[in-house]
């Protein structure tokens, strides 16, 4: 059987600074499924936390992006510019949801919400609101890298977080929803936001939306095994070597990456790209420095 809608993958960084190589694999490895499938690939840069931005980030994102030759189809999207999406998706899920009092010093470690708030009737109104989920809910899915997963939600997450009490949307609501309005049917992702997947499958569910295909793929880590992420100080990449960038990610996703321009490396990865061989695992087997 054909697909039932044409694909239409995304990728959507948070401006809060450049590209390193960790954010470049998860964008080419998106970039690659999208094309290898004759589908769109859409930019959305998700912008609502704004003490975490920098206003130079986004330029130099899509520099990069363009620099590795991963051009997008259509505008940039930003989340700012679609605060009343959250809104409204806050509006249908009202009557289930309750007012959050704790922070997250409370909450730590955030693994999952013990329901302190759930019966204490505080109004949704200058606290964060949290989805009620059923003790009976149980969310599986085919993911295409790690294989099936599936979950009891209120055992692992507990009652979902959908609106913060800086009064913007959190980060699973505004997610699905911003998937939703963009007609996403396939999510290429960092194996690090495994977990948040079965949140967002059951907000889609509840907000009547078909949630999208995911497949999420192994993380590159550091010398010391953790992620590289703008939080652990990940070094930018270096447009200027950016055929060297590309066959390093290239080289972790088990492509072949002989010494070419950007352009044929991009047309020899598309011809190998199989995500079904990547391994099950969250992390990628090694490092490569770039000297």
């Amino acid at each position: 059987m054909g697909r039932p809608t044409p694909y239409v993958g995304r990728f959507a960084p948070t401006p809060s600074g450049p590209l390193h190589l960790g954010s470049l694999l998860a964008a080419t490895a998106s970039w690659l499924d999208a094309r290898s499938q004759g589908g769109r690939w859409r930019l959305r840069i998700d912008d609502l936390d704004a003490p975490r931005l920098d206003p130079r980030a986004e330029a130099a994102i899509l520099r990069s992006l363009e620099a590795h030759g991963l051009e997008w189809d259509g505008a940039v999207a930003h989340q700012r510019n679609h605060l009343e999406r959250y809104q409204a998706a806050l509006a249908a899920l009202a009557e289930d949801c309750f007012g959050c009092a704790c922070t997250r010093r409370q909450l730590r470690p955030p693994s999952r919400y013990p329901g302190t708030c759930r019966q204490l009737g505080l109004p949704l109104a200058g606290n964060a609101v949290r989805l009620r989920v059923g003790e009976d809910v149980a969310v599986g899915f085919a993911d295409r890298v790690q294989g099936h997963w599936r979950e009891r939600l209120a055992a692992a997450a507990g009652d979902i977080a959908i609106w913060r009490r800086d009064d913007l949307p959190a980060y699973p609501l505004a997610v699905v929803v911003d998937d939703a309005a963009m007609g996403v049917t396939d999510v290429v992702r960092g194996a690090d936001l495994l977990d948040n997947t079965p949140r967002q499958i059951h907000l889609a569910q509840r907000l009547g939306v078909a949630p999208p295909a995911y497949a999420h793929v192994p993380v590159v880590v550091d010398a010391a095994g953790r992620k590289l992420s703008k939080h652990n100080a990940a070094t930018a990449i270096d447009d200027r070597r950016a055929a060297q960038n590309l066959a390093a990610v290239l080289d972790l996703l088990g492509l072949d990456a002989p010494q070419a321009d950007v352009a044929e490396l991009l047309a020899r990865a598309l011809a190998g790209w199989r995500p079904e061989a990547l391994p099950q695992s969250p992390t990628l087997p090694g490092f490569v420095a770039l000297s």
